[in-house]
């Protein structure tokens, strides 16, 4: 992994790139794109890019009813699949290079998803994870810890649920305020937040594996590793 000496050492909660990934299902391993978001935020200016896709295969009804997106308006209206995914990680490495922070909830997802399409792919600059923070700084509040969820519990907007564009905006929304609430973490070389958000994402999931198989259940899919998986 070769670090662009551009990025900046520390995280500024007021430069981000918020992203999002909308699928075809729930495994990072097997999901197809059919929606990506990039927003470019700089305080109070934004500046949004979407792209619907073709993931080359039937959407599932159960895929359709989270995000709304049906295999025929995708086949009408998406872009190639593969040109998406491109086109996705290109913007993302230029975040990088102009000092942006990636935000993006659950990370060991969209980010598996997009490794495993392109395996060139690397993370080379800060990754900030509302999903991965929220669960280590408050880990033992009840409740769920989806993106809802978590946006009711800190006080942020979430404008529309399962759209990529939406859900991306909401994650950053969240990033800043947690990370306004962390200090410590903010100013901190951005490969050190990077490194204790994988050390606590490991320990949690190491957790969540163990109580499995402790009730007798299978534990051979829990994923320990951030913010990708092995592909």
């Amino acid at each position: 992994m070769t670090i662009d000496s551009q990025i900046p050492v520390t995280i500024d909660r007021n430069r981000l790139l918020a992203f999002d990934l909308e699928t075809t299902g729930p495994d990072p391993h097997t999901a197809h794109v059919v929606s990506s978001a990039l927003i470019a935020i700089d305080g109070p200016r934004k500046a949004e890019r979407n792209w619907m896709a073709d993931p080359g295969i039937e959407i599932p009804e159960g895929a359709t009813a989270v995000h709304g997106i049906t295999t025929a308006q995708a086949r009408e209206h998406g872009r190639p699949h593969a040109e998406v995914v491109a086109e996705t990680i290109a913007d993302i490495r230029t975040g990088w290079r102009e000092g942006r922070a990636l935000v993006v909830f659950n990370a060991a997802y969209d980010l598996t998803i997009l490794r495993r399409w392109d395996p060139s792919f690397e993370v080379l600059g800060p990754v900030v994870d509302p999903f991965v923070m929220d669960r280590a700084t408050d880990p033992y509040r009840k409740g769920k810890r989806t993106l809802q969820a978590l946006c009711s519990h800190h006080g942020v907007r979430l404008d529309a649920a399962h759209e990529a564009t939406a859900d991306a905006l909401a994650a950053a929304r969240l990033a800043w305020k947690i990370l306004g609430e962390l200090p410590d973490l903010a100013g901190a070389d951005w490969r050190e937040v990077n490194a204790q958000q994988a050390r606590w994402h490991e320990t949690r999931q190491r957790d969540f594996a163990a109580y499995l198989e402790q009730t007798g259940k299978d534990a051979s899919d829990v994923n320990t590793q951030w913010p990708m998986a092995a592909v």
